[in-house]
């Protein structure tokens, strides 16, 4: 699976699956949208979304890809993921 990674300032890393980028995913009051540029970046393979990952200070991860990534690295609790309209999102701060 392929990723898309954006890294912005002061260690936030936005990790998505590449197959939903520039979706919208809505289920009542809730809403994921990775039409914005926050969520665009560049196209990586696992090993180097995690390397990215294990740097970041505040994590935004979308998709069942890049949420898996954060729970395979001990990053992401299973039990605190969002899902809207069964599209998992975590996001994490790390101390």
């Amino acid at each position: 699976m392929k990723y898309i990674v954006s890294v912005k300032k002061e260690g936030v890393v936005a990790v998505s699956d590449e197959n939903i980028l520039d979706r919208k995913f809505t289920e009542g009051k809730l809403q994921l949208d990775l039409t914005k540029e926050f969520y665009k970046g560049e196209e990586k393979n696992s090993e180097e979304a995690k390397k990215l990952m294990a740097g970041a200070k505040h994590l935004h991860l979308t998709g069942k890809g890049a949420v898996a990534l954060g729970v395979e690295m001990d990053l992401v609790d299973t039990e605190r993921i969002l899902f809207v309209d069964n599209v998992p999102h975590a996001e994490v701060l790390v101390e």
